[in-house]
């Protein structure tokens, strides 16, 4: 171009300029049509995330199916966005929801307000209430993401660890133990701190995870393999 800025260009010479302009963009745009590509195929492929994310609560039970939380709603009061409701009852000798002398007879969190800090998790005494690394809570209605007591708490059979029942104030021996678990980069192993995660894991195909010692492992379905391996027959790709 002049050096002079009083000269003025012809309107054929812009037009050249505009077309070196086109090629140098459409380079770029052709140069990663041959780099491998960082999307991945959702929701038939779902990435992986650490075992530590913050994603949709869940209620725990004991091994023999009684309710972890007593309904003591410190994880109400820890919500800096006051995302939880719990309402207690008092225990009954016919009907013992928990170990404690109460039980949530109610409980609820907004998940649209749920700022996801894990306060609620760090507060709760009896490890009843946690966070998992499901993520999938999209839905149409508002209302429907306003999770009660019954979506949130895991099945009798996915109840772990032995009630307190002889023990004070209903401390359970294995206070903390979801957050050591969770305090990995293992998949295999963290995902299992909760009910979640383990059905999380168990639905994923095509994920390519990063395990604690640095290997890479290629999961399709439930077969597992290093990419060093043949596939074996039969398998789906």
């Amino acid at each position: 171009m002049p050096d002079n800025p009083n000269v003025t260009i012809p309107d054929s010479r812009k037009n050249l300029f505009n077309v070196g302009a086109l090629f140098r963009g459409l380079s770029t745009t052709f140069s990663y049509m041959f780099k491998k590509k960082p999307t991945v195929e959702y929701p038939s492929v779902k990435k992986q995330h650490a075992p530590r994310f913050h994603g949709l609560h869940e209620l725990r039970r004991y091994g023999d199916g009684k309710e972890r939380c007593i309904g003591c709603e410190l994880c109400a009061i820890a919500c800096p966005a006051n995302a939880i409701t719990v309402i207690g009852a008092e225990n009954s000798p016919e009907d013992r929801r928990s170990p404690g002398e109460r039980f949530a007879a109610r409980y609820e969190i907004d998940e649209l307000r749920c700022i996801f800090c894990g306060l609620c998790e760090e507060a709760c005494p009896t490890d009843a209430i946690v966070l998992t690394p499901r993520f999938e809570m999209a839905d149409y209605r508002r209302g429907a993401l306003i999770y009660s007591k019954d979506r949130l708490l895991v099945p009798p059979e996915a109840g772990v660890g032995t009630p307190p029942d002889e023990r004070p104030n209903g401390i359970p021996a294995d206070l903390g133990g979801v957050f050591r678990a969770k305090d990995t980069v293992d998949i295999t192993a963290g995902y299992e701190a909760t009910f979640r995660g383990h059905v999380l894991k168990t639905q994923r195909q095509g994920l390519t995870v990063r395990q604690a010692q640095g290997d890479f492992v290629e999961e399709r379905g439930n077969v597992v393999r290093t990419r060093g391996e043949r596939q074996r027959p039969g398998d789906d790709e």
